[in-house]
C-alpha cells in the first residue's frame, strides 16, 4: 500500500487532519436560483489564512440509459456557459425539495428523453469541480429500459436525443465530441464492462 507525505517537511502524519482547512469566516456574495456564491476566509494546517471562493450547488443526478439493443440514451443541447451544443447522458438538478437522488434520476430521464427504467442503480458519487465548487453528482446505472415517457423537458430545455452504440462512443470519445466530464465518467464505466 502506498504512503504519502505531507508537503510539509518537519512532520511524517500523514491524517487527513494536517490536510484539513478551517473556516473562520464566510462572506455571502451572490444567491440565484440553483448556486448561492461564498467568499471564505480559512485557516490553513500551517496557520496561515487563505480565501477560497466557493460555488454552493444543489447538487444533481446523471443517468447511464442503455437500450435493450446496447445503444446508450445521450442527449445533445446546448450550453451556454461554454458557447455550444455538448453531447451528455441525460442529468438534472437536485432542486426538487425533499426529492431523493434515486427519484430525480427517474424524472430527468424520463423529462430528457423518450425512455423511461424500471430501476435505478447507484454506480457512484463524485464531485464535478472541487477546486471551487461542492456539487455533488449521484451517477445512476437504469435498468429495464424502455421507450415510453410521457414527460416533457422543461420548458427551457431543447435536447435532442441521441443513440450511440459502444464502438460509436469510443469513437466519439477518441474525436473528443464528448467533452462533458460526468458523461466521461459514466461512458468510461459502461465501456470497462464489455472488456
Amino acid at each position: 500500500m502506498p504512503t504519502y507525505s505531507s508537503s510539509t517537511p518537519d512532520t511524517d502524519d500523514t491524517s487527513d487532519a494536517t490536510l484539513t482547512e478551517t473556516l473562520q469566516e464566510s462572506a455571502f456574495i451572490f444567491e440565484g436560483k440553483i448556486i448561492k456564491v461564498t467568499v471564505d476566509t480559512v485557516i490553513l494546517p500551517n496557520g496561515k489564512t487563505a480565501s477560497r471562493e466557493v460555488v454552493r450547488h444543489c447538487g444533481a443526478v446523471a443517468v447511464l440509459a442503455v437500450t435493450p439493443e446496447d445503444k446508450v440514451i445521450l442527449v445533445r443541447q446546448y450550453r451556454h456557459p461554454v458557447g455550444s451544443p455538448l453531447l451528455e447522458i441525460p442529468a438534472g438538478k437536485l432542486d426538487v425539495e425533499n426529492e431523493p437522488p434515486e427519484q430525480c434520476a427517474y424524472r430527468e430521464l424520463a423529462e430528457e428523453t423518450p425512455y423511461t427504467a424500471g430501476g435505478m442503480t447507484l454506480i457512484h458519487t463524485f464531485y464535478t469541480a472541487p477546486g471551487f465548487c461542492d456539487e455533488l453528482m449521484y451517477l445512476f446505472r437504469a435498468e429495464g429500459v424502455r421507450q415510453d415517457s410521457s414527460l416533457n423537458a422543461d420548458d427551457d430545455e431543447f435536447v435532442q436525443t441521441v443513440l450511440l452504440s459502444r464502438e460509436e462512443v469510443r469513437q466519439a470519445i477518441s474525436r473528443q465530441e464528448i467533452r462533458d466530464a460526468k458523461s466521461l465518467v459514466a461512458l468510461q464505466s459502461w465501456l470497462m464492462e464489455k472488456q
